[in-house]
């Protein structure tokens, strides 16, 4: 959802770390290093140099990259904590949106260097990305320091962006996506009023609608189109690109347009050829194909006199969310300097080929530019799993195993000599014989032939034997590919407080992957392994697929829950994920942070508060005021009939005022028995 207006703060200090004693000696527990952690959840692979380990075994911030100032994440979140913000909460490092618009200028103006390209490189922003206002507006700012500019793909985001460029007049907009009669009549309007925007052509009707509006208005608009290539793009997305793409002008079509154009003494308006590469496209060999495909259009499309300038080669550039470097769905082949250099060198070699100019390169790479500013902070709630069947037996089930044998059932006996004879030797054959006899027990229940409590015993055997079987096959280094189920079907479930439907939607639709470790404890071994469920009522609110070394595991290493505060964080989720989230159980937009630093000094540049449970429901159609007098009414008529005292009734009716105007995520703070929960 998009974020209705909030009360923000404006700047407050954030709460630094002690100083580092030099030199230091890193933090550790019972021989475990913060940089085991660092290497365990591999944060160098896919962070990019924004994020590391401190010496206190808590995750750190370097917004402005390597070598930068350090910020302690759970020192911010502990600060927000005594703002009244609680987890979950987004924090936005608008320094890393600067940082990554430079690195993206510095890559092309490298690659240009190298390959004696005489072009400008600009790149817009395309809003779909992340449409937050400050968001937003943090990378017009930054964007139009560097000559950068913005893209819309409807005709919300166009009336947002006209708003937002009053004062940067000069700022480039590139117009996609489908555009009706009112959509072109503005944009020739703004073109009037001195803005620098290029609608895009995406289908026949727009450029008739397009030369009737510029002959209307008297106005010579700088015009795009659109073309749809051969080459496709790479991975989850590559059906959006190519032949079948929905989006641009085949190429009978753009050579109709040249025609038309040129009938209307308009086709040296045509300034920019724009192609879809696809998003997220994670091998480099696509991204040749399509550019070298894409240069040569443009200059057969120069030759038949069309005054073009600008060659925007769409978005594509990947975010390697699992750091391997990979030619998967989660990673890419390649790096933004790699990308650069690609791109010009293909499209100045075809240009020089024709002795033609080189063109202005344009790009869209949305996701490179705002996925890594972003991080969600939540904490966990509880957990459970076959590890509480360690602790001792209650004495109902101690009651059963000290029977006469022959008045316990044969699949117990069976369950009690597996785990009795678990061995290095016999592992497998315990697991077997676990297996079956829990099989025949629930067997037996189902028939009525085993009792509640015998039941409750059979469990525990099973799961104790599983853990004995997997604790016996790591201290010896057992390798069985049978066993290694076991350590799925004996992980932990760790309640989280968020909602993937709302925080994280690609991983519930897409199975996108994203970095996920503790902020804190990295000082100490995570012994436990989990997935991690969220607080929907649906069983899909849950991620059980994490990054790994050219793995996907199906658990998370996390260390076990203590009854204190353990915070986890999910990373690179700055593209997307915000904009697509939905309403699942009514949970609504998390508080939001943007961290900024001044003279080197990190500080709560705003504070964007999250959704109220007033807020959710008033956005699917609810009248929460109208509730409240219709429960205040109800409470009246209980005092009348005796049914509830004075008191009683205004314990209701406060509980219901400060519900509609509270969080609608868990406030531990105020929640009852969290240490007992934690500690199970």
């Amino acid at each position: 959802m998009t974020q209705t207006a909030r009360p923000t703060s404006r700047p407050a200090a954030v709460p630094q770390p002690k100083p580092k004693p030099t030199p230091v000696k890193q933090a550790h527990v019972d021989g475990w290093s913060p940089a085991e952690s660092a290497s365990l959840y591999r944060v160098s692979d896919w962070s990019a140099g924004y994020f590391a380990v401190n010496e206190k075994g808590h995750l750190a911030a370097t917004p402005t990259g390597e070598g930068g100032p350090t910020l302690d994440l759970l020192d911010v979140v502990e600060g927000l904590r005594e703002r009244n913000i609680t987890a979950p909460v987004l924090l936005r490092f608008t320094d890393i949106l600067a940082d990554r618009l430079r690195k993206l200028r510095d890559a092309f103006a490298n690659a240009m260097k190298e390959n004696g390209y005489s072009g400008k490189y600009l790149a817009v922003y395309p809003i779909k990305v992340n449409q937050q206002h400050q968001v937003v507006a943090e990378l017009s700012e930054f964007g139009h320091a560097l000559g950068f500019g913005l893209e819309v793909g409807s005709k919300p985001e166009l009336l947002a962006v006209m708003a937002l460029t009053t004062d940067t007049p000069d700022q480039l907009i590139i117009c996609n996506g489908f555009k009706d009669a009112r959509y072109i009549e503005a944009v020739i309007l703004s073109t009037k009023l001195g803005r620098q925007i290029i609608p895009v052509v995406e289908n026949m009707d727009e450029v008739r609608l397009i030369i009737d509006y510029a002959r209307r208005y008297k106005v010579r608009p700088r015009i795009g189109v659109r073309v749809k290539l051969a080459a496709a793009g790479a991975g989850r997305w590559h059906d959006s690109s190519g032949a079948r793409s929905k989006f641009g002008l085949t190429v009978s079509e753009l050579l109709e347009m040249v025609s038309l154009l040129r009938e209307h003494g308009m086709l040296d308006c045509l300034k920019l050829l724009h192609c879809h590469s696809g998003s997220q496209v994670q091998d480099i060999q696509r991204v040749k194909d399509v550019i070298t495909e894409l240069a040569h259009v443009y200059v057969e499309l120069a030759n038949q006199g069309a005054a073009l300038e600008m060659l925007d080669i769409g978005g594509g550039l990947g975010v390697d969310y699992k750091g391997d470097q990979s030619n998967s769905f989660s990673s890419m082949n390649y790096t933004i300097e790699e990308f650069a250099s690609d791109v010009v060198y293909r499209i100045g070699s075809v240009c020089d080929a024709y002795d033609m100019k080189h063109p202005t390169l344009i790009t869209e790479c949305g996701r490179a530019m705002v996925a890594y500013s972003s991080v969600l902070v939540f904490n966990v709630l509880g957990s459970t799993g076959p590890n509480k069947f360690d602790r001792a037996p209650s004495s109902i089930e101690a009651a059963v195993l000290t029977q006469d044998k022959d008045e316990i059932p044969q699949p117990i006996l069976d369950l009690q000599g597996a785990f009795d004879s678990v061995h290095p030797d016999r592992l497998l054959e315990c697991y077997h014989d676990a297996q079956k006899a829990r099989d025949e027990a629930m067997t037996l229940f189902r028939l009525g032939y085993l009792t509640l409590p015998q039941r409750a015993v059979a469990e525990r055997l099973f799961w104790t034997t599983c853990l004995g079987i997997r604790d016996v096959r790591d201290k010896h280094a057992v390798e069985l590919e049978e066993l290694d189920e076991l350590d799925v079907i004996l992980s932990d479930v760790y309640f989280c407080n968020f909602s993937l439907f709302q925080s994280l939607p690609d991983h519930w639709a897409i199975d996108q992957l994203f970095p996920i470790m503790p902020i804190h404890r990295l000082e100490e071994e995570p012994t436990r392994r989990a997935v991690l469920a969220d607080i929907t009522c649906d069983s899909d609110g849950k991620i059980d697929q994490f990054i790994g070394d050219g793995e996907t595991p199906a658990t998370l290493q996390l260390h076990p829950l203590t009854g204190q505060d353990y915070f986890l964080g999910v990373f690179l989720v700055g593209a997307y994920q915000e904009t697509l989230g939905d309403l699942h159980n009514l949970f609504g937009d998390a508080h939001a942070v943007h961290i900024r630093l001044e003279d080197g000094v990190p500080a709560i540049e705003e504070i964007v508060k999250g959704d109220t449970v007033g807020e959710v429901l008033a956005y699917v159609q609810y009248d929460p005021p109208r509730f409240t007098t219709q429960l205040a009414r109800d409470c009246e008529r209980a005092v009348r009939a005796g049914v509830l005292t004075v008191q009683e009734r205004q314990v209701l009716i406060d509980f219901y005022e400060s519900g509609l105007a509270s969080y609608t995520y868990l406030e531990s703070a105020h929640r009852p028995g969290a240490a007992e929960i934690n500690r199970s």
